[in-house]
């Protein structure tokens, strides 16, 4: 398998379940080690990395189950980040509130930066794991399903806050998604993975219009 995003881009990961599309997410984190092949950033070779030196790269990953620590502050779990999860190494504390503010503030949580995690709710919760990334100013984001159980108001604003990340900070992002609608809003192209292999990619209406999409995801009724 060959992949490759271009600076600024938003690429979408799709395929059914099992397609291998977390699992490489998780290649690319350094969550988990590939048994052959390369991962880069810039021409920096990252793989057989552990995910703190992958981080330090400028590799960030949000996922879907939240793992911020529920008895302490949004704030201070979002310190936390800046502290531990920045791509220019370990930042002073001082440097990391503030960096956390900021990051809060981008994905509309500064009002909730004193509350315990443990009082938001799913979505809340996945925009403060967001907002720990962006607080640790990663040049590539990864996001594994994220709008995962959501509602529909939820997802519209989650599609929001994921347009103003490349568009505001200019960050990459790498998104595996099962929410279509938002993947067709968002995405400037569509990776499909079949089993660990690319089954086609392009531009979003070409590659759900592809034969052999339909037939992955509707079956060969669908297919003319």
């Amino acid at each position: 398998m060959t992949l490759r995003v271009k600076d600024g881009e938003i690429v979408a990961l799709v395929g059914p379940n099992g397609a291998g599309k977390s699992t490489l997410l998780k290649m690319v984190a350094g969550l988990e080690r590939p048994t052959s092949g390369r991962v880069g950033l810039g021409g920096q070779p990252v793989h057989g990395l552990g995910p703190h030196r992958v981080r330090r790269h400028g590799i960030a990953i949000v996922m879907q189950t939240p793992l911020s620590f529920s008895s302490m502050t949004v704030l201070e779990n979002a310190t936390l980040g800046a502290m531990f999860g920045a791509a220019d190494g370990v930042v002073p504390e001082r440097e990391a509130r503030e960096r956390a503010a900021e990051s809060l503030a981008f994905v509309g949580l500064q009002e909730r930066a004193g509350d315990p995690v443990g009082s938001l709710n799913l979505h809340q919760q996945r925009f403060l794991e967001l907002g720990k990334a962006l607080a640790g100013q990663p040049r590539l984001l990864l996001l594994d399903e994220v709008m995962a159980g959501l509602n529909d108001t939820e997802i519209a604003a989650s599609v929001q806050i994921v347009r103003n990340v490349r568009d505001g900070l200019g960050i990459t992002i790498l998104w595996v998604e099962h929410v279509m609608s938002a993947v067709m809003e968002l995405a400037e192209r569509i990776i499909v993975l079949n089993f660990g292999h690319v089954l086609t990619e392009g531009l979003p209406e070409a590659v759900m219009r592809h034969p052999e999409v339909v037939r992955a995801y509707l079956g060969e009724a669908h297919v003319a």
